[in-house]
């Protein structure tokens, strides 16, 4: 079958198709995706993993992570969500993404056996979406003989797909306010959920946090006798602007990242911390060379990426809820000062707190431009142009993602324009602003 097809089934399996169809909501089962990965051979038990969980930052941590295994040549799986176009995107050996014929072979693989399943109540119901390409993932890490997989949580954590693996120890990012239909009204509801990725007498590696997060997960661990590694001792001693250093594995290490923002220092800390505990106390070979070389060579699309079309400068960034909002405003400081005019493209799902989100954001900029996604819970433009008026920032709508980015640009001119508020919009318009790079109307810095 060909990778159109395998897009367009996995598209039928998306999770906001059942809302849409008024369908119950489904529960999500760890035991469900164990009984379909021991059909396949147990895949997930032919790697070693590292299990990362948060709210946000784990991309980063995970990518950032995965570099310094890869430049330390280590065979390295990388698993990660959501994707910004492609959904091979999540799925990576080294810097290389899984091919198109692997990843559709593999996915009809997983399908049959599902389905297969179902039809003799092996399985109660098919594999979600995100269960899918987790199994699909996981075959292929083993199929490839990673020496290690690197495996970014999806939602939560206790009820997560990755979940069934058994990993070397457990990272635990900073965790704040979002999916809180699923995974509850508080921070610290929040934080048991995440707390679900430690196991009995293992080691968990995270930094002081919001103090209710803390709280769960002390608790948590002491009550499973984990061992806590704080990952402090690898921030640096102040606030740093751009290149700093740090003493890994007793030598000092130059921190030069391309992931922008003070708040990617936590998630930088996090990688070395995890590095630093794969080699003294799990055997791999990874020297403070290739923490730094991995560092440094670190690749995450999206969060704070700055590209140049034509004379306009472009800022895109999945900020998705009021602590990615936060963030996003500290690491604006620099890019829009002096800058005019500024404008910001926004669009965001309608669980989302809109009008908190548009407080942090939306006074920055002279002018907003909401933009219309694809997804069943988009929120309503009508939403979008009133939580701007509530900010006292002009706002207008546009009919497409195309048309807000032309009408972004030609706004503009030699000032700078910001994408950001869901994952969806980011991934769309950066396929097109890519599109246009590549077609010689602008180059990227």
């Amino acid at each position: 079958m060909s990778y159109a097809a395998v897009i367009e089934r996995l598209n039928a399996m998306a999770p906001e198709l059942y809302a849409r169809a008024g369908q119950p909501r489904r529960k999500f089962s760890v035991d469900e995706v164990r009984t379909l990965l021991a059909a396949l051979g147990h895949p997930q038990r032919r790697f070693p993993a590292v299990l990362i969980a948060g709210t946000n930052g784990k991309g980063s941590t995970a990518s950032t992570l995965a570099s310094i295994l890869s430049e330390a040549g280590v065979r390295t799986g990388l698993y990660t969500s959501p994707h910004l176009a492609r959904p091979n995107e999540r799925i990576h050996v080294g810097q290389t993404e899984i091919a198109d014929e692997d990843f559709a072979r593999i996915f009809f693989l997983v399908l049959d056996k599902a389905e297969q399943m179902v039809k003799e109540r092996k399985l109660p119901q098919p594999p979600s979406y995100f269960e899918m390409l987790t199994a699909l993932g996981f075959l292929y890490f083993a199929e490839r003989q990673v020496e290690i997989a690197v495996l970014e949580v999806g939602m939560g954590g206790r009820l997560d797909a990755t979940n069934v693996t058994e990993p070397l120890f457990s990272i635990v990012t900073d965790i704040s306010l979002d999916h809180m239909d699923w995974l509850g009204p508080t921070i610290a509801a929040i934080a048991r959920e995440k707390a679900g990725i430690m196991r009995r007498g293992g080691t968990m590696i995270t930094l002081p946090q919001h103090p209710d997060a803390n709280q769960v997960l002390g608790e948590v661990a002491t009550d499973l006798v984990v061992r806590a590694v704080s990952a402090a001792k690898y921030m640096p001693a102040a606030e740093a602007k751009g290149i700093y250093k740090v003493e890994a594995l007793g030598t000092p290490v130059t921190v030069d990242s391309p992931l922008a923002g003070a708040h990617q220092q936590r998630n930088v800390a996090l990688a070395i911390a995890a590095a630093v505990e794969l080699a003294t106390r799990h055997g791999f070979a990874i020297s403070p060379a290739a923490i730094e070389a991995g560092i440094r060579r670190t690749r995450w699309p999206g969060r704070l990426e700055r590209m140049t079309v034509g004379c306009t400068e472009w800022v895109l960034d999945v900020a998705h809820n009021p602590a990615g909002a936060w963030a996003l405003r500290a690491g604006l400081r620099s890019i829009l000062e002096g800058r005019e005019p500024r404008i910001l493209v926004f669009s965001c799902l309608r669980d989302k707190p809109l009008g908190e989100m548009a407080g942090i954001l939306f006074p920055l900029f002279d002018r907003v431009i909401v933009a219309p996604i694809h997804f069943a819970r988009a929120a309503a433009q009508e939403d979008l142009l009133a939580a701007a008026r509530a900010t006292g920032t002009a706002a207008v709508a546009a009919g497409s993602v195309e048309e807000a980015l032309e009408n972004a640009q030609e706004m503009a001119a030699s000032g700078v324009v910001v994408v950001s508020g869901s994952v969806y919009l980011v991934g769309e318009a950066r396929t097109m602003l890519m599109a246009g790079l590549l077609a010689g109307k602008g180059e990227q810095p």
